[in-house]
């Protein structure tokens, strides 16, 4: 047994026991219908002095399921030359932004369009007009902790979908080819979306955030150690905050996922530890692989995993890559 193999092995039989409540079911599918009931209102802006002339790079803007509008980019690979691309939904890590561009163009390279989102009240230019009857701590991690309907990756989660509903209403995508991807909350929205909408045909996600939210809050790690936080000051809440969340924990999801799953984790990440993402991985019950870097942080693999990304893309799919 390699030196790997040795020290993964008990991450593979990895699954502490379920949170999800009886209702968890029902709460998605109220939640899903609330936001498909309301209007997308989409817009797009092509930036025509983008330097890049290959490429067709939109400004994008479409309303949140609470009326919020939510900010991206939208990016089409013109030299190609097509009617239609698959498209790669990406959602970003905590704080982040729905970036530049530029960050993307090795999508396009692959044949890809791209949508790529602010996640609301981040470091994007998207705000927020969903309700909040409470205080948080620290971060948009406790947002609402008390109350499901009120939680903030309750509305971020149904953000995601809408960019995927922005995605299949474009003209140039192949709504049947629709991929989700991203890194640490990023790769939490991607396991989300993976879970809860039938399109993507594949997930890639990164050192993922939002599995074994018990633990993870427990253990103060990342954007969640807002949640300690806020229990130290309510410490009288901490079952009803711990019963909230459990509707957002991607390991409470894992068995309705099935889609293709490509997946990363690294063992020296303290914000996302690997065994915590584990815990829904274990549970995904269709075709699905993960990379395991033994000396990484929070950074995971880095090139070399969007390397093997673009990979097995080509992999799992060659008939894309026929035209």
């Amino acid at each position: 047994m390699g030196y790997l193999e040795e020290i993964t092995r008990n991450l593979f039989n990895y699954r502490p026991e379920l949170t999800r409540q009886a209702d968890f079911d029902s709460f998605w599918a109220e939640t899903i219908a609330e936001a498909k009931a309301a209007p997308l209102k989409a817009e797009r802006r092509k930036l025509e002095d983008y330097p890049v002339g290959q490429a067709g790079v939109y400004e994008i803007r479409f309303q949140g399921m609470d009326g919020t509008p939510v900010y991206g980019w939208y990016l089409v690979p013109e030299f190609m030359g097509k009617d239609r691309y698959p498209c790669l939904v990406h959602y970003h890590g905590f704080n982040g932004s729905r970036g530049e561009p530029s960050e993307f163009m090795h999508w396009l390279l692959l044949g890809f369009a791209v949508v790529s989102i602010d996640c609301r009240e981040q470091g994007g230019r998207t705000g927020s007009r969903a309700p909040s009857s409470g205080g948080y701590s620290m971060n948009l991690a406790s947002k609402g902790v008390r109350s499901k309907y009120e939680y903030y990756f309750r509305y971020q989660y149904m953000d995601c979908m809408k960019a995927i509903d922005f995605a299949c209403a474009q003209p140039e995508v192949d709504p049947a080819r629709i991929m989700v991807e991203g890194g640490s909350q990023g790769g939490a929205l991607t396991m989300a979306m993976a879970a809860l909408d039938e399109r993507p045909v594949a997930a890639l996600a990164d050192v993922p955030s939002n599995s074994n939210l018990v633990r993870r809050i427990d253990g103060q790690h990342g954007s969640f150690a807002a949640v300690a936080d806020y229990l130290r000051r309510h410490p009288e809440e901490l079952d009803l905050v711990l019963e909230q969340l459990s509707y957002f924990d991607t390991m409470n999801m894992a068995e309705r996922i099935t889609c293709k799953v490509l997946a990363s984790v690294a063992l020296k990440d303290e914000t996302c530890p690997a065994e915590m993402y584990f815990a829904t991985y274990n549970r995904i019950p269709g075709e699905k692989e993960i990379h395991i870097y033994p000396f990484n942080g929070h950074e995971g693999g880095g090139a070399k995993q969007t390397e093997i990304k673009l990979d097995k893309l080509r992999q799992w799919f060659p008939e894309w890559f026929r035209e």
